[in-house]
């Protein structure tokens, strides 16, 4: 069975409305999904989806002269033909033999896997506002964006207030700590709460002598991509209890099985819509170590691209058992968001920090950006009352006044009353 033809369809799948909030603002660009239709000599066809934005590994630009008139299934472990293309090869392997794509990875070890919630940092109520959908979308757990700019006890106080016993949070900081200086007593105050189960890179994760103080004198798991520091230091170290893992199926099968010897668990991180979905779960029934909850992200948009859409059901989604990926991509949601672009602009804007003082910054720099400008203008770890929230550019001239003195650097004022 031989590639016949490739088809690469960007679509522009709109954010729900609660989560476009704020991912208007810092990841409008998760927005375009590129869609992989592969078709095969005898007809079969393999679906596949990459998050142009945020990825792995993107599909190459030469694609089609490396991958036609030849064998899929020759080709269906090499990860440097993208995420989509590898996961429509997946798809119509298994379809030729007539099989789940998970018989083609390996052993079956569970039926149904784990997933998590997710969105990032919110001031206190949205944040609250995610739990309560997470809740009623049959999820039992949330990963969010933990961040110093915000009054993280009163975070955590507004989601207890939503959420049933037993829903729990995993709070990603994406180094944001800085050092085990500030992480340690943060992290301290943070675990007394239930809700609060896993930690995930509190400072940065090269940092091998604090992440070993943080995870010594913390007490709650500590997650930690996978590759920094290199896995060998990792163990030897012991500075992290799991994983992290995104990588394509060569990958992160070599990945999974150091977790599995090293008997330390992880969760998937494969970002997409229902199409990807279902290939986390088909690597989630195999993989021994994938017992924390994956993170796809689906929950972000208002399509799952996918009909019927995945069931959450206690926190967990069924492994597909029809053959290939085992999900019928919605036809009538292809043609409705296919665009002709594969970014989008994101809007002029500013984030204001205050402070219960009444002392505000004001940050140009993208949310990425933020992450090493916030410790490096040595500002607090997660001080009570304080926040961030967007400034929209309204058109007027003292936005524009301030924007222009913020390219140079934060902005600090006194708030006028």
């Amino acid at each position: 069975m031989k590639v016949k033809a490739v088809d690469l369809i960007f679509l522009d799948v709109p954010f729900t409305a609660h989560s476009n909030k704020h991912l208007g603002f810092w990841l409008p660009t998760w927005r375009i999904s590129q869609v992989c239709k592969i078709t095969m000599d005898n007809g079969i066809t393999g679906w596949g989806e990459t998050i142009h934005n945020y990825t792995w590994s993107r599909v190459p630009v030469n694609v089609e002269s490396r991958i036609l008139k030849r064998p899929a299934a020759e080709l269906m472990w090499d990860d440097s033909l993208g995420a989509g293309v590898q996961m429509a090869l997946f798809d119509a392997v298994a379809k030729s033999q007539g099989v789940p794509v998970y018989r083609l990875i390996g052993n079956k070890v569970r039926d149904w896997c784990p997933i998590s919630w997710w969105n990032m940092d919110m001031p206190p109520k949205d944040w609250a506002e995610e739990c309560r959908q997470a809740v009623k979308a049959g999820y039992t757990s949330a990963k969010l964006k933990a961040r110093p700019w915000f009054d993280l006890h009163a975070s955590v106080q507004a989601v207890q207030k939503v959420v049933p016993h037993g829903f729990h949070l995993d709070l990603d900081y994406n180094g944001t700590l800085g050092n085990s200086s500030n992480a340690v007593p943060h992290l301290k105050g943070i675990e007394a709460y239930p809700e609060v189960a896993m930690i995930e890179s509190p400072i940065p994760q090269n940092d091998v002598a604090g992440n070993r103080q943080i995870r010594s004198r913390c007490n709650r798991p500590l997650a930690m991509h996978y590759g920094t520091p290199p896995a060998i230091t990792t163990m030897k170290e012991d500075v992290t209890d799991g994983f992290v893992l995104c990588a394509g199926a060569s990958r992160l099968l070599k990945q999974a099985a150091v977790c599995e010897e090293a008997n330390k668990p992880f969760w998937l991180q494969l970002v997409g819509t229902g199409i990807t979905t279902a290939w986390a779960a088909h690597l989630g029934a195999v993989l021994p170590q994938a017992k924390w909850p994956a993170i796809t992200c689906m929950n972000i948009w208002r399509h799952q691209l996918i009909k019927p859409a995945h069931e959450i059901r206690g926190g967990f989604y069924r492994v597909p058992e029809r053959p290939g990926l085992g999900v019928d991509v919605d036809q009538a949601a292809l043609k409705r968001y296919t665009v002709e672009y594969d970014t989008i602009e994101i809007p002029r804007h500013l984030y204001r920090y205050f402070r219960a003082s009444g002392e505000e910054t004001y940050y140009a720099c993208s949310k990425q950006d933020l992450h090493q400008v916030y410790p490096a203008d040595a500002q607090p770890i997660s001080e009570k009352g304080s926040g961030m929230e967007v400034v929209k550019d309204d058109g007027s001239k003292s936005f524009d006044t301030l924007y222009q003195k913020a390219q140079d650097g934060s902005v600090r004022q006194k708030e006028r009353k």
